[in-house]
Formats: structure tokens, sequence, C-alpha cells
């Protein structure tokens, strides 16, 4: 089984770069913070708090949860629009902090690999929680600035020095978190993307994988 692990904070290219990898090395692709959100967006939708731990629990124990390429599914509905909309970036960094959560969450996570033979996923915890063996562990990083310019551009209707000052609490929040807390993997490469472009990006990744073949 084929592992390659991506993480890093938001706003590093995590999700752009591995689904470019990921096709580059034909392997399948998992965004993992997309179940993260998933999990926001079913407590919320069930007109729940993201802060009672037992009922995000239940909540993300018990989800139809099917996270494509194009589309994300959450309890037979297509939330793929949804899961990226403020209410629920606001609240994701609480639910990943669940304890229960992630448990439930990395199982799945792990499973899904499993069945395909690999892949590529991206996150926060990829190589040092969920597969600490995987066979190549990038961790992406880039100035805050060129972060929260990329992520102001995904979000058309917050303003640049708002995104600047949410990826700031959450990268304080993840980072320091008690449960599988944001961190650089020892074994991991650091790649800087800031001022490269993807494929620049993209044949880094695949030139440390062809170094470790």
């Amino acid at each position: 089984m084929r592992v390659i692990a991506i993480d890093g904070p938001a706003g590093s290219g995590k999700s752009t770069v591995a689904k470019a990898v990921a096709e580059r090395v034909e392997l399948p692709y998992l965004d993992t913070g997309a179940m993260y959100r998933a999990v926001a967006y079913a407590v919320l939708r069930a007109g729940g708090d993201p802060a009672d731990e037992e009922f995000t629990a239940n909540t993300a124990r018990s989800m139809e949860l099917d996270v494509g390429l194009e589309r994300v599914m959450v309890n037979g509905s297509d939330a793929t629009v949804e899961i990226r909309g403020p209410e629920v970036t606001r609240s994701v960094s609480l639910v990943a902090a669940n304890p229960a959560v992630r448990v439930e969450l990395v199982s799945r996570q792990r499973e899904w690999t499993e069945r395909r033979g690999g892949g590529v996923l991206e996150g926060r915890d990829i190589g040092t929680v969920v597969f600490p063996n995987a066979d190549l562990k990038v961790y992406l990083t880039a100035d805050p600035e060129e972060r929260a310019r990329r992520r102001a551009k995904e979000v058309a209707d917050l303003d640049y020095e708002t995104v600047a000052a949410d990826l700031a609490r959450r990268d304080t929040f993840d980072s320091t978190r008690a449960a599988d807390p944001l961190a650089e993997a020892a074994d991991a490469v650091l790649v800087d993307t800031t001022g490269l472009s993807i494929p620049e990006v993209v044949t880094r990744i695949a030139q440390l994988l062809e170094e470790r073949s």
C-alpha cells in the first residue's frame, strides 16, 4: 500500500497540490479536512452546537459520508458548497478538536485508504497520527500573508483582513489543541510554497517520491 501524507496549515496549498500529485502518481486522493467540515455541517444542519462534544461525536459516528473528487455527500445531500461556507469554517476547528470525532474520522480515513490500496491524503495529522509510516510525508507551508491572499480568493464574500485574522486564530487553535495537534512530523520534508506555482510544488513532491522508490 502506497501512502503520501501531505500536512500543513490552512492556505498552504494542500488541497490543490494533493489533487495534482494524486493525478500525477495515479493514486486516489482524500481531503480529510472536508470530512471534519462535513461533521460541522451535519451538526449545524441538525440544529446542534459544535461545542457540544457528545452530540458532535454521535453525529460523526452516525453520519453517511462520501468525500469524492468533485462532491461531498453528507447523509445523502450534496454539501460540497455548504461545507466551505463561513458558518462551517467558524466551527470546524472546534469540531476537529473533539477527540471522539478524531477517533471516528481517523478510522474512516484508514479504512478508505486500505480499501483503495493507498492514496494521497492531506490534512493536519496524516503523517503524525493517521499514517505515521507513510511512504512520503510532506509538510507544506507558506508565509501568512500569502496564505491569507490565497484563502481570500477562495472565499469571495470575505475580505483579506477577515481571512488573515481567521487563519491566525485557526493556526493557534489547531497547533495547541490537545487531540492530534497540527505538527510537522519529524521525518517530513518541509516545502515552502510561497512564490511557487502549483506545478513546481507538484514536481518537487513527485521527485521526492521517486527518490524513495
